[in-house]
């Protein structure tokens, strides 16, 4: 004979089980999204650089395509004139990466511009893992609203590959419009 139950318990253990593995499956999918999104935190700094001075930079730290942790700043100097001269800084962890002096940056756009920007540490770097580069020539024509690719090359015949997303590429549209 068929017995009700039995059969209403059956349809009920399966049904348990998918939404078991459906809540599963989403719990996963949840915790892991971070490590799915790409994480870039830019940050608008001010600091005293003597009494009465006050100072601005964008600071961020981004991972290459290699994984390793760069710091990537960009800061007004205009101890050098009238005019602010604006540079971009780009930190290795020491003895990982020493970058190739006297190299140029180059930035690639969202649309295929290639710009280049000097080295500035041509004669001379504080670090081998340190490289500056002068963007005052070339920060108006940086787009608004797309994320930018930073090349240059390294010892070793290694490049630098970096990908500046849009929200740091707000930072330093902040940093120009507060320093202007």
């Amino acid at each position: 004979m068929f017995n009700r139950q039995t059969s209403l318990l059956i349809p009920s253990k399966a049904l348990n089980r998918w939404l078991n593995r459906l809540l599963a499956f989403t719990l996963i999918l949840i915790v892991s999204w971070g490590n799915f999104c790409s994480s870039a935190t830019a940050l608008l700094r001010q600091h005293h650089e003597t009494p009465g001075v006050l100072r601005y930079h964008a600071q961020d730290s981004l991972k290459d395509r290699d994984g390793n942790t760069w710091q990537v700043l960009l800061f007004p100097d205009n101890t050098q004139n009238q005019k602010n001269t604006y540079y971009l800084r780009l930190v290795g962890f020491p003895g990982m990466n020493s970058f190739n002096h006297p190299q140029s940056l180059e930035i690639l756009t969202s649309q295929g511009k290639i710009l280049t920007a000097t080295d500035a540490y041509a004669q001379s770097s504080p670090a081998s893992n340190v490289g500056q580069y002068d963007l005052t020539s070339i920060i108006s024509q940086l787009p608004n609203k797309q994320s930018l690719k930073l090349s240059v090359p390294l010892q070793n015949n290694r490049e630098l590959a970096l990908k500046i997303p849009q929200a740091v590429l707000t930072e330093w549209q902040l940093l120009t419009q507060e320093i202007e």
